[in-house]
């Protein structure tokens, strides 16, 4: 029954985050024609300081509550689950409060001395209500992940990602855009407006199924002990995915500077960004969906095996996940290597992009099994180490990215050998754990 319900899980998840990531591929390509080649690297300039708020807000927030409502779940005991989520959204509603204004407020700084880009302003300032949506959400989605309730997120995901595809296309045709300033202020609108309705369904459904739970005779545990037992979980995850989000922020935002630095032009250097982390490691990237998904269903399964002490389970779990990763990896770079000038022309009707398919591509296997490791790691609650190795591969990052793209027979190729030094790097550092612990490999 176990092993039917992770399969279920993990099955559903990957078919939802399909077709969401297909979604979300559609709305990527929608922007890069109408924003094109400099248009998407201002977007991606602006994405990695949403990224770090969100971070900030929500960092391991998912992660904690699917472990502890799975626990409570497991135990029938409904009203410390119950109350566990209540007094969440209370800490997360005033964080999130906080943390928003803070944005609003200095968004002229943050677009003019860390983006460097005056037309970013008002993108800033519209996104502030995404990140509080979002902040709820993440409480509300981990709620579901750990009673096993995958249908409901899977169902509110695609719902919004297709939604999103629906309001940029009328954003841009109602008002006719077509400078970048207003067009990316349209794309992070849309953004706003899918989390603002993902939020409210996600919140109306909680609502049902608490009703439906009802409540039980167990002992209660305070308020406050039941949200430090959820920040017990998160804070590591929160602070290692702060820093490092920080760190790629920095990483991606110092790519512009030392791209001029090495003699391109600040509108070029847009463009090559663009093309490359907006466009072919998009395409990379997409089958990345199905580790996502299974990294979320493994944190619970594993963290309820680590419970059980049945750890001949968890290594054959870790083996299945590492040997699923690696074939998609494979698979990805074959496929991209071998059809490189295709996929330009066939998703953004460009014909600049081979070369850059072509080389992000061979990383692809590394990357995705690096990727899975993490996930691994989370479920049998390994947060100090996933926070060390995490920080060691975004210095990393930063390092090498500053002195590589600042060499101009390199240029932007330098974010992609950094991409295969650190996922290598990290890939080694957390197997070396799993190995140490015998959770994999071991005789």
């Amino acid at each position: 029954m176990k092993r039917e319900r992770f399969l279920k899980s993990t099955l559903i998840l990957i078919c939802s985050n399909l077709i969401t990531s297909i979604f979300a591929f559609v709305f990527s390509i929608i922007l890069s024609r109408n924003l094109g080649a400099e248009g998407m690297g201002l977007y991606g300039l602006i994405m990695p300081v949403y990224d770090l708020f969100i971070c900030l807000i929500t960092g391991g927030m998912v992660t904690a509550i699917s472990r502890v409502a799975a626990v409570y779940f497991g135990r029938d005991d409904f009203n410390n689950l119950n109350r566990s989520i209540d007094i969440s959204l209370t800490f997360n509603s005033l964080l999130a409060t906080f943390v928003v204004c803070m944005i609003f407020i200095n968004a002229p700084y943050i677009s003019a001395n860390i983006i460097k880009d005056t037309r970013s302003i008002h993108a800033l300032q519209v996104m502030c209500p995404a990140i509080f949506f979002i902040a709820l959400s993440s409480i509300l989605k981990g709620y579901f992940y750990g009673i096993s309730e995958m249908k409901i997120p899977a169902f509110i995901d695609i719902s919004e990602k297709f939604l999103r595809i629906v309001i940029i296309t009328l954003l841009i045709n109602s008002f006719s855009l077509k400078d970048v300033n207003g067009t990316v202020t349209a794309a992070y609108i849309t953004l706003t407006l899918g989390e603002f309705i993902s939020f409210t369904v996600l919140y109306v459904m909680y609502k049902i199924k608490k009703r439906r739970f009802g409540f039980n005779f167990s002992n209660t545990e305070d308020k406050l002990q039941l949200l430090f037992n959820i920040l017990v979980i998160s804070f590591p995850l929160c602070i290692n995915g702060f820093l490092s989000t920080s760190l790629s922020a920095i990483s991606a935002l110092i790519v512009p500077r030392r791209l001029v630095a090495s003699g391109i032009e600040y509108n070029a250097a847009l463009g090559m960004i663009g093309r490359f982390n907006g466009m072919a490691m998009n395409i990379i990237f997409f089958p990345t969906t199905i580790i996502t998904s299974m990294s979320i269903v493994l944190i619970p399964d594993l963290s309820e095996k680590m419970s059980k002490k049945d750890y001949w389970a968890i290594e054959r779990r870790i083996s299945q996940i590492v040997k699923i990763a690696l074939f998609l990896g494979v698979l990805t770079m074959i496929i991209c290597i071998s059809l490189s000038d295709y996929l330009g022309e066939l998703f953004y009707r460009r014909y600049d992009l081979e070369d850059y398919i072509k080389f992000t591509a061979l990383s692809a296997p590394i990357i995705f099994v690096s990727m899975s490791t993490f996930g691994i790691l989370n479920g049998i609650g390994k947060q100090k180490v996933i926070l060390r190795n995490s920080l060691i591969s975004s210095v990393m990052d930063v390092i090498l990215v500053y002195f590589l793209t600042g060499i101009p027979s390199i240029n932007v190729y330098g974010c992609g050998i950094s991409l295969m030094i650190t996922s290598l790097t990290t890939l080694a550092l957390n197997m070396h754990e799993l190995i140490k612990d015998n959770f994999y490999g071991s005789p």
